[in-house]
């Protein structure tokens, strides 16, 4: 998959097969919309290209909202989608100015002109354009003048559950971890940088590592306590991992703690990948020290219980 970090790099292609859109979290919504992308690509001989906005339009259009969490860096998504398939991803940085742009001018010069685009693939009530004006009748009705065909991909069910970016935060914010997945078609992972903390663990039988994550945008699940697998320079392990203030030692930030089992290797200054298999419970204060390890060590045997089922 080739990436371009702005429209300005790419030529047109003889047979572009076009789909755009944010497409956080690359859920299994999308992913029907990207099978049918490539799907439609290989028919004719064609590519795939992907059209995606970074940063996120909300986080540009209304800076103030700290409201909004992703699912992906723009990263994570860029991999994602190359397991997906997309032959071309194009990242359009998202300002204002491009927010002004019209339906008509963002098909016009970006989806004809720059793209050559034979055949767009759309998903169900996908708007575009300066106040979201453009949308899949109006592309319809002028398919013949803009010179290529429209397809659109009716609302993507799972279950009989609407599937969407936002439904997708909702659960994980709630510790729904494994409606996450269901939804994401693959567990919700976190990655991040493995820095200092007191080391308090590691006094009571399970060190921990403490991750930083680089976004500030990056959603992270509900506080708690979740069986986990961990991947570091090419390994994978179980784990269990605590998300919170850590109230019985009385801490006073929010921290992100893994203890990996089997494990014993310093690994200060690593990335590691989480991937959240289950939530095990709330995050507890606990009467004293003794209580709480005596509590890890049941939270250890259930997260084990989980991983191996």
């Amino acid at each position: 998959m080739k990436i371009y970090h702005g429209i300005e790099d790419f030529k047109p292609l003889d047979y572009a097969v076009v789909t755009s859109g944010t497409f956080d979290g690359v859920h299994v919504g999308h992913q029907t919309i990207l099978k049918r992308v490539n799907e439609i690509a290989r028919k004719h001989g064609g590519e795939s290209v992907l059209i995606t906005y970074w940063p996120h339009p909300r986080l540009v259009l209304y800076p103030d909202d700290t409201d909004l969490k992703l699912l992906n860096t723009f990263e994570e998504k860029a991999e994602l989608l190359r397991d997906q398939g997309i032959d071309h991803l194009i990242r359009i940085p998202f300002t204002k100015e491009f927010s002004k742009l019209t339906s008509e001018e963002f098909i016009q010069k970006i989806l004809v002109d720059t793209l050559g685009t034979k055949k767009l693939v759309i998903g169900y009530d996908h708007r575009f354009g300066n106040n979201r004006e453009g949308r899949f009748e109006q592309l319809k009705a002028n398919a013949g003048k803009y010179g290529f065909e429209v397809e659109e991909i009716p609302k993507q069910e799972v279950d009989h559950v609407g599937v969407s970016s936002t439904k997708i935060r909702t659960a994980l914010l709630e510790g729904l971890v494994a409606v996450g997945r269901e939804l994401l078609g693959s567990e919700y992972s976190i990655a991040g940088r493995v820095v200092k903390g007191e080391k308090i663990g590691r006094m009571i039988g399970f060190p921990t590592a403490n991750i930083e994550i680089d976004s500030k945008h990056k959603l992270i699940p509900a506080d708690g306590a979740y069986a986990v697998r961990v991947s570091t320079n090419g390994s994978t392990y179980q784990g269990m991992l605590n998300i919170g203030y850590r109230p019985t030692v009385s801490g006073k930030a929010k921290t992100i703690e893994v203890h990996i089992f089997d494990f014993n290797k310093e690994i200060y200054g690593e990335n590691l990948t989480i991937r959240f298999i289950k939530r095990i419970r709330e995050e507890i204060k606990f009467a004293d020290i003794e209580a709480l390890k005596k509590q890890l060590a049941l939270d250890k045997k259930e997260a084990i219980k989980i991983l191996n089922d």
